[in-house]
């Protein structure tokens, strides 16, 4: 069977880039080990965010008597909130059935892995066999990382597919790491009654990649909602005892060695990339420090071979594969995509409070050597929120003061996440300060709160 184009991984780069080139004329087929959709849609983002909106219901309801509403025998039937997560998943992945068959992609079932002439051998439970593509685009993705000295044996210490379907919920959990993987569920399982540690490296905190000032206001709003945050301390070993886990955590300044009881130990310590045993050293594709190298339109050194999200050095986020799926595709047609601007890619967190930012930290603006105009306005100041019920937060807004060009965005709060766009698309078309300031916000709305910090950069503020 010979293909135009076959796809290495149905996640959320891989399909995308399947649909996008069959949109464009070329008979396309997709390989696929597992579930289509990959990661993402199965065991990542969309059953994660299941399992935080039954949180987020829950906690409403613990506190319905602040909306001057009075509820009763509130019990949370935790197997039932994970089967509604895993439907949710099942539902997802039957969507993506559906597009392949709409859009006349083959779907492949098995195990590929690329051999020379251009070409995969799968392997399935019928055996093994060869298609050939004139172009090859790998989307294999990646999956939870460990720390060398604490495996992941799915039982005692869990990574995030392990999170998703405990059978019973935990008395305490410990979550060694505090990015956006491990914050999410710290927040779920403290939520739905689980005494939570959040265990971080770095001295920063909860999500260290974050701005600081918003990696401080999440970490005190943590603490208020009771999760025990850790931070500048690293794991020296797990022990497996009678009572369940001992997690020994040393501090990094001082070396004062703390040890924590636990049931289960959740490693959320990052991403690792799915390059082994696919054949890359059959074909020589080179790769460094675990990644695939590709140049801005995703070709790798062997002409006719790509590789397009979390394999490659990018950020390890659906929605940057999903962009480098589609510049894949189109440059492969012969359209003239823009090469994907890094700069300009948001990152969220989906707990609660939310965390969306896009561009520089105001740290990384004055290294870069700008003079710097610095808006902030906080939800506690925005008659949306307090009507709301959600006054935690705040917008920050960083401008340069020479030609007003928006530096970068940070945000915490409720529905940030949905909010960050706005400040995405103002970048790309190069919006200044004073047209953000200008720019009309609906009353009342949280997203009042942009233009609210934009003004105080200016010194326009109205509502502080």
């Amino acid at each position: 069977m010979n293909y135009d184009i076959i796809v290495l991984g149905s996640g959320p780069g891989g399909y995308v880039a399947a649909i996008r080139a069959a949109q464009l004329g070329f008979n396309t087929a997709i390989i696929e080990k597992e579930s289509l959709g990959g990661i993402c849609l199965n065991w990542g983002c969309i059953p994660t965010k299941a399992l935080l909106k039954s949180a987020q219901i829950f906690e409403y309801i613990n506190h319905a008597q602040d909306y001057g509403i009075t509820v009763s025998g509130v019990k949370a039937d935790f197997g039932k909130v994970v089967s509604r997560s895993r439907d949710v998943a099942n539902t997802m992945s039957k969507g993506i059935q559906f597009l392949m068959k709409k859009n006349k992609i083959s779907v492949i079932e098995g195990y590929g892995r690329l051999i020379r002439g251009k070409k995969i051998e799968v392997e399935s439970k019928d055996g093994k066999k060869a298609y050939g593509a004139e172009h090859i685009i790998i989307a294999t993705g990646g999956r939870a990382s460990a720390l060398p000295h604490i495996p992941i044996d799915n039982k005692n210490v869990i990574g995030y597919r392990g999170a998703l379907s405990l059978e019973k919920q935990p008395n305490r959990m410990v979550v060694i790491g505090a990015g956006a993987i491990g914050v999410e569920f710290a927040y779920f399982y403290s939520t739905m009654g689980t005494e939570v540690t959040i265990i971080e490296y770095l001295e920063q905190g909860l999500l260290p990649r974050e701005d600081k000032g918003v990696s401080r206001e999440l970490s005190k709003i943590f603490k208020k909602k009771g999760l025990n945050v850790m931070s500048n301390a690293s794991v020296e070993n797990v022990e497996t005892t009678k009572k369940g886990q001992k997690v020994r955590i040393k501090n990094r300044k001082d070396g004062k060695i703390t040890e924590i009881e636990c049931d289960i130990v959740l490693s959320a310590t990052g991403v690792k990339a799915n390059i082994e045993d696919i054949g890359l050293e059959t074909l020589g594709i080179k790769t460094d420090k675990g990644h695939i190298l590709v140049d801005q339109y995703y070709q790798t050194n062997i002409p006719g071979v790509y590789a397009i999200g979390d394999v490659t050095p990018g950020p390890a986020l659906a929605h940057v594969a999903s962009a480098e799926g589609i510049i894949c595709v189109e440059k492969i047609s012969g359209l003239h995509p823009d090469p994907l601007d890094y700069d300009n890619i948001p990152s969220c967190t989906y707990c609660s409070p939310e965390v969306a930012s896009v561009g520089m930290t105001e740290a990384q603006a004055k290294e870069a050597g700008y003079t710097i105009k610095l808006g902030k306005f906080p939800f506690s100041a925005s008659g949306k929120a307090k009507a709301a019920g959600v006054p935690e937060g705040f917008i920050k807004v960083i401008y340069d003061a020479k030609y007003g060009e928006l530096l970068g965005a940070h945000m915490i709060g409720a529905n940030v996440t949905e909010m960050i766009a706005e400040i995405v698309a103002a970048r790309k078309l190069e919006t200044t300060g004073h047209e953000m300031i200008k720019t009309i916000h609906p009353h009342p709305t949280m997203s009042e709160a942009i233009m609210e910090a934009s003004a105080a950069a200016y010194d326009e503020v109205i509502h502080l």
